[in-house]
C-alpha cells in the first residue's frame, strides 16, 4: 500500500499528528477521559460537602482542558516556527519504561514495601533518560523515599508496609 492510498495519512496530517504538542495533549484528554468514566458512579457533593468523586473529578476536567489547549497549540503550530521535527518511534522507548516503572511500583508497594518499591520505580525510570547519571539516580532515590515515608506514613498514617516481609 502507497502512502496516497487506502487508509493512509497524507505528508502534511502525520507531520500535525505526531508533532509532540498534539500527542501530550491526546495523551492528557485521554487519561482525564478515563478517569470521568472511572469516577462516573462517584457521589460529588458540592464544594462545601465534597463526595469522594468531587477532587478526582474535578483534577480530570482540569487534565481535560489542559489537554485540549495543549493539542490546539500543536495543532495551530505543527512545528513550523520552532522547526520541531514529529516524534519518531525511538521516542517510544522511554514513554514505554516511564510506564513500565509505574506498572511494576503500582504491583510492588503491597509485597515489598514502600523502599523497594520507589527503589524500583527510580531505577527503571532512570532507563527512560538519556543519560544515565548514578549519583543523581541513587540521591533522587532517596530522597523521594524519604518524601513518601514522611507524606503518606507518618504524615498521612497510612498502612504501607515499609519493607517487605518475607
Amino acid at each position: 500500500m502507497t502512502e496516497d492510498s487506502g487508509f493512509a495519512l497524507s505528508r502534511p496530517w502525520r507531520r500535525i499528528l505526531l508533532h509532540r504538542d498534539v500527542l501530550a495533549g491526546l495523551l492528557f484528554i485521554a487519561v482525564a477521559g478515563l478517569g470521568l468514566w472511572l469516577s462516573r458512579d462517584y457521589p460529588v457533593g458540592t464544594a462545601l460537602r465534597m463526595g469522594t468523586g468531587y477532587m478526582p473529578r474535578l483534577l480530570c476536567w482540569i487534565l481535560l482542558a489542559l489537554g485540549a489547549l495543549i493539542s490546539a497549540r500543536g495543532f495551530r503550530d505543527p512545528g513550523g516556527s520552532t522547526g520541531e521535527s514529529p516524534i519518531g518511534r525511538e521516542a517510544l522507548w522511554p514513554v514505554l519504561l516511564v510506564f513500565v516503572a509505574l506498572v511494576v511500583f503500582g504491583l510492588a508497594l503491597e509485597r515489598l514495601g514502600l523502599v523497594v518499591a520507589v527503589l524500583l520505580l527510580v531505577a527503571i525510570g532512570a532507563l527512560a533518560g538519556r543519560t544515565l547519571r548514578l549519583a543523581e539516580t541513587v540521591l533522587a532515590a532517596a530522597f523521594l523515599v524519604t518524601l513518601a515515608w514522611a507524606v503518606f506514613i507518618a504524615g498521612l498514617g497510612l498502612t504501607i508496609p515499609v519493607w517487605p516481609e518475607w
